[in-house]
Formats: structure tokens, C-alpha cells, sequence
């Protein structure tokens, strides 16, 4: 099997320009209004969109590598590094606050020249034990030669599949040079850079481990240089976890072919497209939010209740009783049962079907109409 970074012409990537002309310009459209509406957000329901949109991204990223962080944690880390007030905030550890500092780093500081010290920084972020899993890896510093091939394999020990197999250690300097050396000089179109810089990363492969999530955040720098803003309003990482096994199968089928990438430009800026309509469902969360919260603004509502209905409002998953109210609002059982008697009564909670020690409650349709 003959890889494209064996090819005698590698690193040349090229594409049909032709080919990528209409849907290219019908994304750079899109994505062009939806950063106008939303520029056009007052400042709150703007801040808003933009945490939902990062947690999202940071969620999906780790979650595409099979690693699932807990979401208020992640909400909470971005919250403070960007000096958000969202209240209820809890405590990250490290290990999140490592993966939060890189993807933020790359969106908020898309400025910033990429270079190899840069990606060193983002690697030992998110690797902050020096350990993946229970292996010990090299953090903030390429691969070396002494952890053997670098393979991407699938299936049993002794049936084991290799999708894929990356340049030898003793390459690495070399085309990460190239590479960083394109990216901040390479001048076609932003969303065309992105994708290439996606892919081009993940062929090298520089890592012992993290190389999925790094070329993600590449890519999101790339993007965040088109739009000159750091603000996301859109997350390319959540719709790639939602295609999960298409990106890889396209990953392989164009790290097995040749040098003409147009294919893989052509899923990336479809991919692109589909993840402006995230972006749209994260409006139209933001937006019912804030007629929630402009309804409810003549109640008298405890620090508690406040909480909880945000916490309803941010897409709490499962449903809401008595103990998880206790739990996410830090209280006893019965000071939960004050709680969400108070909020019945007025008719902004209702009792869902069912009773007893069943019972859960939601958000009124009244208040949500």
C-alpha cells in the first residue's frame, strides 16, 4: 500500500479549483450571513451563542476520539477564561482546562503565526500527565522513532486492520516545516486552506497521540482567520462527530490516493455547510432563552430556581426530579420540593405523566410559547 505522503510529489496538494468554485461560494455565502445576524445580536444573547457554540465544539472534538468530557465543566472553563458571568459555574480539571486552553488559543488568537513551539504548547495542554490513557507519550515535542510506527489500526490484537501509516519519526522536522511554513504564507481561499490544513496535519501526524483534535483546531484558526472574528457561532467539530464514520472514511480513501484532493475539499466544505445548521439550532436556542427569561422577568425567583431553569433551558438532558434538582442546585431533598412546588404553582413548571417517586417536571408550554 502506497501512502500519499510517499508519493515522489508529496507535499503538493492540488485541486479543481473548477470543481469547488459553486459550492465553495454558496458556503462562503452562508457563512458570510450568519455572522452578519449574528453580529447583529445585542451583547448578551452574541456571548451566549458563542459559549454554547465553543462547548459544543470542545465536546465534539474529544468526543470524535472517543473521549467524553463532562460538558459543565467545559461550559464552566471557557465561561471564566473568557470573563463570562453565567453563574453556577464548577470547578474543570485539568485535564479539560488543557483541551479548553488549546481550542481557545486557536480561535481567540487565530492571529498568532501557527509554529512549532505553538503546537508543542497545545499538545502538552492536552496531554497534562504526559500520559494517554495508560500509556506514557511524548508531550510538546514530535513523535521519536522509539515508539515505533505510527499506524491508525482497527480490530482485534492479531486481526488487526491499518487504515493508515504516517511518515517515519526522522521525517517529521522537515514537513512540519513545510507545513507551517504553507500555512502562513498559502493564500488560497480561506475555507479551501482550512480543509487542506486539516488534512495535510493529520497525514504528518506529528504526535504520539492528539493529532486529530490538534488539525481540528488548525482548521478552526484557519476558519476564524476567514471570518476575521474570534467569535464561533458554529461548530465544524460537532458536525464531523455527527459524520463521524464518513470523515474517516474519506480521510483514508484520500490518504490511499493521489495528490489531487478535490474530493475530500468537496466533502469538507459540505461539511462546512451542514455545520451552519447547528449553528441555526443554537439560535434558535439562544433566542427561546432569552423570550424564557424576558417572560419570567417580573417573577420573584431564588438563586436556586434561577439555576435550574437555565440549566432546563441549556438542554438538560434526561428529565428533571426532585434529586437531580437537589443535586444541580447544591440543596436538600426538601428544600428541591419548595423549590419546585413554588414554580408549579405559578405554572412555570408542570408535572410530567406518571408520580410517585417517578415524578419530573418540565418547563410550561405557556412559558415556552
Amino acid at each position: 500500500m502506497t501512502y500519499i505522503h510517499e508519493l515522489a510529489d508529496w507535499p503538493n496538494l492540488h485541486w479543481s479549483n473548477e470543481r469547488l468554485a459553486e459550492p465553495l461560494a454558496a458556503v462562503r455565502h452562508r457563512q458570510g450571513r450568519l455572522i452578519g445576524r449574528m453580529e447583529a445580536f445585542g451583547f448578551p444573547l452574541r456571548e451566549e451563542a458563542v459559549l454554547r457554540t465553543l462547548t459544543e465544539d470542545v465536546v465534539k472534538s474529544s468526543e470524535i476520539e472517543g473521549e467524553v468530557l463532562d460538558r459543565e465543566q467545559v461550559r464552566s472553563s471557557i465561561a471564566r477564561r473568557l470573563g463570562m458571568d453565567i453563574g453556577g459555574l464548577v470547578d474543570a480539571d485539568r485535564h479539560v482546562e488543557g483541551i479548553v486552553e488549546m481550542m481557545l488559543d486557536a480561535t481567540q488568537n487565530h492571529a498568532r503565526p501557527l509554529t512549532a513551539e505553538r503546537l508543542f504548547d497545545w499538545h502538552a495542554a492536552l496531554f497534562p500527565t504526559g500520559r494517554s490513557g495508560m500509556s506514557r507519550i511524548t508531550v510538546g515535542a514530535w513523535r521519536t522513532a522509539a515508539s515505533g510506527p505510527m499506524q491508525v489500526v482497527s480490530g482485534p490484537i492479531g486481526r488487526e486492520r491499518v487504515h493508515y501509516k504516517a511518515p517515519a519519526a526522522d521525517r517529521l522536522d522537515d514537513e512540519m516545516a513545510l507545513f507551517l511554513a504553507w500555512f502562513e504564507a498559502a493564500v488560497p481561499d480561506p475555507v479551501v486552506k482550512a480543509g487542506v490544513a486539516h488534512l495535510w496535519f493529520v497525514t504528518i501526524h506529528p504526535f504520539d497521540d492528539g493529532n486529530g483534535r490538534i488539525a481540528r483546531a488548525i482548521a478552526d484558526q484557519a476558519l476564524a482567520r476567514a471570518e476575521g472574528t474570534a467569535q464561533r457561532f458554529y461548530s465544524m467539530s460537532a458536525q464531523i462527530r455527527a459524520e463521524r464514520q464518513d470523515y474517516y472514511a474519506m480521510l483514508e480513501a484520500t490518504q490511499k490516493g493521489g495528490l489531487d484532493i478535490t474530493a475530500w475539499l468537496l466533502w469538507f466544505i459540505a461539511c462546512l455547510d451542514r455545520a451552519f445548521d447547528g449553528a441555526e439550532t443554537i439560535l434558535g436556542d439562544v433566542m427561546r432563552k432569552a423570550r424564557v427569561w424576558e417572560r419570567l422577568s417580573d417573577q420573584p425567583l431564588n438563586e436556586r430556581q434561577r439555576k435550574v431553569i437555565n440549566r432546563l433551558l441549556d438542554g438538560f438532558e434526561g428529565k428533571l426530579t426532585n434529586r437531580k434538582w437537589a443535586a444541580l442546585a447544591k440543596t436538600s431533598s426538601d428544600t428541591a420540593l419548595r423549590d419546585i412546588s413554588d414554580l408549579v404553582h405559578r405554572g412555570i413548571l408542570v408535572r410530567d405523566e406518571g408520580g410517585g417517586r417517578s415524578t419530573s417536571y418540565s418547563l410550561s408550554v405557556d412559558v415556552d410559547s
